[in-house]
């Protein structure tokens, strides 16, 4: 087994055991045996010995319990599990086989922190020492001095992991916007997540009603005919009240956003999407100053949980998808009303699991989004609203910038700070490619993907007006906080 498929196995048998034991509700008394469990003998499978591979589990047995790993906590929903990384190289300057050894020695001449030193056949530089300038990579005339850069940083857009004096990997807990891309770039898989698949399992087991709510994305990433009413059956045998796709949230969030950004457009305002959690961190983190430019519209995951609870108020929902950051719009942003809990693809799977459910391929008879709410998991939400606006009767064409990703993001939201933006509207999606390729995506291949648009195009073509016109939106705020937008109504003829 290779080391990204024996890290994830090793991630969701964690999971399993621990939903597992919680089912039957033995976790209180069998939880400290699990380690053993999980990595038996004495024969080690991905570390150095089995007393660090059991000490990686204990601190992951703590996380599936929505735990930190280790006895620190900032509240980030993201932590590092310490005793992985630490397998991960500290020094990220290294000397290569390039090296010639030469008698100028520049590279030693450029440190000023005497952390390189020459060896029998080329120059060494002390990890201990070295402050990662990066002088020496310059001043080397043979290019032999390699600047790794280790693939959790690289792979932030916001610069918000750094390293101890211990070569540990450290986030920075108010710049990260908890877009999840660290934690499957780990290599060695020492960054993850809270969970709340036990809170999850207490709700189950509760006399409270539970309603599951699973994102757009899931659709075509677990293969063919597994459509909605597969998942509907499967979440009622795994205890849920009853399960409502988010794409419903869609077209709750369209009707919310549109409006405003009709508004917008009509005063020479320009305004950023609201749906996506990372997207939204980045600007509450690293753009405070674009706050008011951002749709109040809650995102589907919150507008659709509004709209259960106000017919069902006593009712706990909980969210589930290929993203990290809805778990940090329920934490951080504390929204009344929103989601009570969210699971990853992979957390929903080890309660399947444990209960012994599978998914079945079933005919689709359930649906409850227009394929424009259904579409919001591919960078949709500007093309839901611009549709709305024309359902209305206005017939105006909107500028909108369309971006996903964290760098493309980062550069619209810096075009919009420095008033050199050109569109008059931003949808902006952390994931790159949007919600169907989430960092806890099942399935994001062009296969997957070519049987998502195949069972979009097979649903019915309700407009969202339509759909929205079953339910009863007076019940519930479809807004964040300030001033409501005035409702968009079709003009009088």
């Amino acid at each position: 087994m290779g080391n990204d498929g024996g890290i994830i196995a090793l991630k969701h048998e964690v999971l399993y055991q621990v939903a597992k034991l919680a089912f039957e509700g033995k976790l209180e008394s069998d939880r400290d045996t699990l380690p053993e469990k999980i990595i038996p003998g004495m024969i080690p499978h991905y570390r150095c010995c089995v007393y660090k591979e059991r000490e990686i589990v204990r601190q992951r047995i703590r996380m599936a319990e929505g735990k930190a790993p280790g006895l620190e906590d900032d509240g980030n929903i993201i932590q590092v599990i310490e005793p992985a990384c630490a397998d991960c190289p500290i020094s990220s300057y290294v000397v290569t086989d390039n090296c010639q050894n030469c008698l100028g020695k520049a590279c030693l001449s450029a440190c000023r922190f005497g952390a390189i030193h020459p060896g029998e056949k080329r120059s060494r530089i002390d990890a201990n020492k070295c402050r990662e300038c990066g002088m020496c990579a310059t001043a080397c005339p043979y290019n032999a001095i390699a600047h790794l850069v280790r693939p959790c940083k690289n792979s932030c857009p916001v610069d918000a992991l750094t390293y101890d004096e211990m070569g540990l990997s450290v986030i920075d807990e108010e710049k990260c916007i908890r877009c999840g891309n660290c934690i499957h770039s780990c290599p060695f898989g020492a960054i993850s997540t809270k969970s709340w698949i036990v809170d999850v399992i207490k709700a189950i087991q509760s006399d409270r009603e539970v309603y599951v709510m699973i994102a757009p994305a899931v659709e075509g990433q677990f293969g063919k005919g597994i459509t909605m009413t597969s998942w509907r059956k499967a979440m009622k045998e795994l205890g849920f009240t009853d399960f409502v796709e988010v794409g419903l949230g869609g077209d709750l969030t369209t009707a919310a956003e549109a409006p405003e950004w009709y508004e917008a457009y009509q005063k020479g305002e320009k305004r950023t999407t609201s749906c996506c959690p990372g997207f939204v961190n980045m600007i509450l983190r690293q753009y405070p100053e674009l706050k008011d430019n951002m749709s109040t519209a809650l995102s589907p995951m919150g507008e659709l949980s509004r709209l259960i609870k106000s017919m069902h108020p006593d009712a706990l929902t909980v969210f589930v998808g290929p993203c990290v950051a809805k778990k940090s719009e329920i934490i951080d942003q504390k929204i009344p009303g929103n989601a009570d809990f969210a699971l990853t693809f992979s957390e929903l799977h080890a309660l399947m699991r444990a209960k012994d459910i599978e998914l079945t391929p079933m005919e689709e008879d359930y649906q409850r989004a227009s394929t424009y709410g259904k579409r919001y998991a591919d960078v949709g939400v500007a093309d839901s609203c611009v549709q709305y606006i024309h359902e209305m009767g206005h017939d105006e064409e909107l500028s909108i910038k369309r971006v996903s990703g964290g760098k493309e993001c980062k550069t619209a939201l810096m075009m919009l700070a420095k008033g050199r933006l050109q569109e008059d509207f931003i949808e902006g999606m952390a994931c790159p490619g949007g919600c169907s390729h989430g960092p806890s995506a099942h399935d994001t291949s062009r296969k997957a993907m070519k049987v998502r648009d195949q069972m979009i195009e097979a649903a019915d073509g309700r407009t969202i007006s339509e759909n929205l016109d079953q339910y009863d939106l007076s019940k519930f705020s479809m807004h964040r906080e300030g001033p409501l937008p005035v409702p968009l109504k079709k003009p009088v003829e």
